[in-house]
């Protein structure tokens, strides 16, 4: 074992901050700390090809226009943003209620546990919560969450509002039950001004289904993404991956996503992060790291997709992220558009501006993540006298099909140099802005850092 880095974290079990190493042992890569009273934790952070060390992409920060705290105890300690956080925001989430028709077995919200005691933040909080990110230098994309959005009657209300204070990428983050069964509201979402759909997708099975979230539902998942295929709503499947429960579906899940191309524009994966009440460390075992997601890609999808056809963001940290940009060909084939060669050449440059690759961010998932012009009939642009590059092209406009990941973490693998590059940020009931993994942050108790507790 060899330290390769060093960075600070904090202890599962008091959140204490503390030094922390990044470790290297063959190829993979741990994170080691020591709380003096609690004792020494290890987690993996990276298993296998491509190599750690060559992922990383040097970036200049992008500190906050406008910081609304103070830096006294340190990261992560005086989110809101601080003045020491290095990067802006990209995507904002607004959780909108806490309530939820589903008890899933895997919610960074715990959602529904809580719901007799907060109560739905009425349309004027919201709205300030959208001056305050306009205040910050927005408008920038915005994700709205919870609890389970859709129980609200009037979220095309606070969708307009958005709309009409300058935000014009707003996604709904949902399990898609309501959108399935009630057509009407989806054509007022889309109505007033609703861009994208984040659908939980966990399996193609209710087998899946059912153990990650207490009951079969695919049939119901068909027809939300068949009532927002009716009302022209770009769909993006997002996946919480757990080993031993969907890790083997994941090539399933690409192809499904494929066979309902153009509607859904991509596939998200999300690792399972340890949020909640852990009495003991979660194993190792129980962790898909990202280089284990993008063998696993490429693998299931039989030459399909290459784990080369990945690359990282240049918006958040780079370790953690991935991502893949491909476009549909007339016969059904991806086509990469990015590709590792092109990171590790960015990367022996001079470091990319933070603020720049924030920027691109927003603008590409406003571009391809939504519907609009993007969603065409697949065969609109077929062979060409010019040769597949000049139907590459042309295709790239209209025809991009996205795979990306995000691997959140908790405080057993939190790494306080990710932390201060994230760029996905939770704005709380009180108005400060949060780094996402700081803001679902908890001991191993479950109590949390930021996000409210029930009385």
């Amino acid at each position: 074992m060899r330290v390769i880095s060093t960075t600070e974290s904090v202890c599962p079990v008091c959140l204490a901050r503390l030094p922390a190493r990044r470790v290297i042992q063959g190829e993979d890569v741990y994170l080691c700390k020591t709380c003096p009273e609690h004792g020494d934790f290890k987690t993996i952070l990276w298993r296998g090809p491509p190599a750690y060390t060559g992922w990383a992409r040097p970036k200049i920060p992008a500190y906050p226009a406008t910081p609304f705290t103070d830096t006294q105890r340190g990261c992560p300690f005086d989110c809101g943003l601080c003045a020491d956080h290095r990067q802006q925001t990209c995507t904002a989430l607004l959780e909108v209620t806490q309530r939820c028709d589903l008890r899933c077995a895997y919610c960074f919200a715990s959602a529904g546990e809580s719901v007799l005691h907060q109560p739905d933040p009425a349309l004027n909080q919201i709205e300030n919560w959208y001056r305050r990110l306009l205040d910050t230098g927005g408008p920038y994309n915005l994700q709205l969450s919870g609890g389970e959005p859709t129980l609200r009657d009037d979220l095309p209300d606070i969708i307009a509002l958005g709309r009409s204070l300058g935000f014009q990428f707003i996604q709904l983050n949902t399990n898609g039950m309501r959108l399935a069964r009630d057509a009407g509201y989806v054509k007022r979402l889309k109505e007033a001004g609703l861009a994208s759909v984040f659908l939980q997708f966990d399996g193609t099975n209710d087998h899946i289904l059912e153990a990650m979230r207490g009951v079969k539902q695919l049939e119901r998942k068909r027809a939300a993404i068949a009532h927002c295929a009716d009302n022209n709503l770009g769909v993006v499947l997002v996946s919480t991956l757990v080993p031993g429960v969907n890790t083997s579906n994941i090539g399933a899940i690409i192809e499904f996503a494929l066979s309902m191309f153009p509607t859904i524009r991509g596939v998200h994966f999300q690792p399972i992060s340890y949020f909640g009440r852990y009495p003991e460390p979660p194993l190792d075992a129980n962790r898909i790291t990202i280089p284990e997601l993008m063998r696993a890609i490429a693998a299931q999808t039989r030459g399909l997709i290459e784990v080369e056809n990945f690359t990282t963001s240049g918006c958040e940290n780079a370790l953690c992220s991935l991502h893949g940009n491909f476009v549909v060909m007339p016969d059904g084939a991806l086509r990469p558009w990015t590709n590792q060669g092109q990171q590790q050449k960015a990367s022996c440059c001079a470091p990319q501006p933070a603020a720049a690759g924030a920027a691109k961010t927003r603008q590409f998932v406003a571009q391809h993540w939504g519907a609009g012009q993007n969603v065409v009939p697949i065969n609109s642009i077929g062979v060409s006298a010019f040769g597949d590059w000049e139907v590459f092209l042309a295709r790239a406009k209209t025809h991009t099909f996205c795979i990306s990941g995000m691997a959140f973490q908790d405080a057993w693998n939190l790494d306080l140099d990710r932390l201060r590059d994230c760029c996905i940020h939770t704005v709380s009931p009180d108005g400060r802005i949060i780094p996402f993994c700081a803001y679902n942050l908890t001991d191993q108790a479950g109590r949390a850092l930021y996000r409210v507790a029930s009385p």
